[in-house]
């Protein structure tokens, strides 16, 4: 069933705006909500999509900006905290969700595609176990839900190599805890496109789907091969887990929080999956390593 009217929560995020440029080429309208959008994200935002800023937490509000709206995405989310208490990760992931849930009930909205992440419910780290508590919430929602569970998300912006990227600008060597830390590293076109075709196609409510590209790589091989695609020679220091908690400890009162305690946990669980959704919802997984160039700026960027 075509959703024409799509409330996107958290859609001036790096998934959200290749989202919402991707529904937009399918003819939808697309009304953005979000608790507050700084001026360069706002600028980032297609024109073509109407945003709504406020409490995304408020049901009331939520309730108003939900009247003729078909279907929600919930792409809402964060990678770290203020502090380790894991506060901050059940309000963003649990907290306005149960107001998202609420809202949507009362206004009769059926249709909730949810973000969350590969491992969700599992390890030891606050984000995991939070959006698995997330999971639970949206099974039990009685709405025609359908979850998304995505390894790490590669693309134009993206929290992975374009962080790296940035650290090995001046480092000529750079410490990595968890270096073997496996991933299966997912193309963000291929991400919204699943949510795309989710979104118009029934037969996906009540399910879930894991999201991984087709390639298997270690944490120290993402950095070496971000290294290799600006042409750098860097060394990569595999740290023993020791050094690697301490450096995670230092990071928690980092500037911009390269690494906290709750990352280093969350590191403690490969990030992989034997069974790819991408399959399921009609999209082959791209392979993401040639798509450095891309992904960093040395290429023209493709449409998601």
């Amino acid at each position: 069933m075509a959703r024409r009217h799509v409330l996107v929560l958290g859609g001036t995020g790096f998934v959200g705006r290749h989202l919402v440029e991707r529904l937009l080429r399918e003819r939808c309208r697309i009304t953005v909500l979000s608790r507050g959008v700084e001026p360069a994200k706002k600028r980032l935002l297609s024109r073509d999509a109407s945003l709504i800023e406020g409490d995304v937490g408020n049901p009331d509000f939520l309730r108003a900006v939900l009247d003729d709206v078909d279907a929600v995405v919930n792409l809402v989310g964060i990678l770290n905290e203020r502090g380790d208490s894991g506060a901050g990760f059940e309000h963003v992931f649990v907290e306005l969700l149960d107001a998202l849930i609420e809202a949507m009930r009362d206004m009769g909205v059926q249709r909730l595609l949810q973000m969350s992440a590969l491992n969700a419910g599992t390890g030891q780290s606050h984000y995991l176990e939070s959006r698995g508590r997330a999971e639970q919430r949206v099974r039990a929602s009685k709405l025609d839900w359908t979850l998304f569970r995505p390894s790490v998300i590669a693309g134009p912006g993206d929290g992975l190599f374009c962080r790296f990227d940035q650290l090995l600008r001046y480092a000529p060597a750079l410490p990595i805890g968890r270096a073997g830390a496996r991933f299966q590293p997912v193309w963000i076109g291929d991400v919204v496109q699943a949510f795309a075709n989710a979104l118009n196609d029934d037969q996906h409510i009540g399910r879930s789907y894991n999201l991984v590209g087709p390639d298997v790589l270690t944490l120290g091989e993402i950095v070496r091969a971000t290294a290799r695609a600006r042409g750098r020679l860097r060394l990569v220091l595999p740290l023993p887990d020791a050094l690697g908690k301490l450096q995670a400890e230092v990071g928690e009162h980092l500037p911009g929080k390269p690494i906290s305690r709750d990352n280093w946990r969350s590191l403690q669980t490969d990030s992989t999956s034997v069974e790819n959704g991408l399959l399921k919802l009609g999209v082959e997984p791209t392979p993401v390593l040639p798509k450095l160039p891309e992904i960093l700026g040395l290429a023209p960027v493709a449409a998601a």
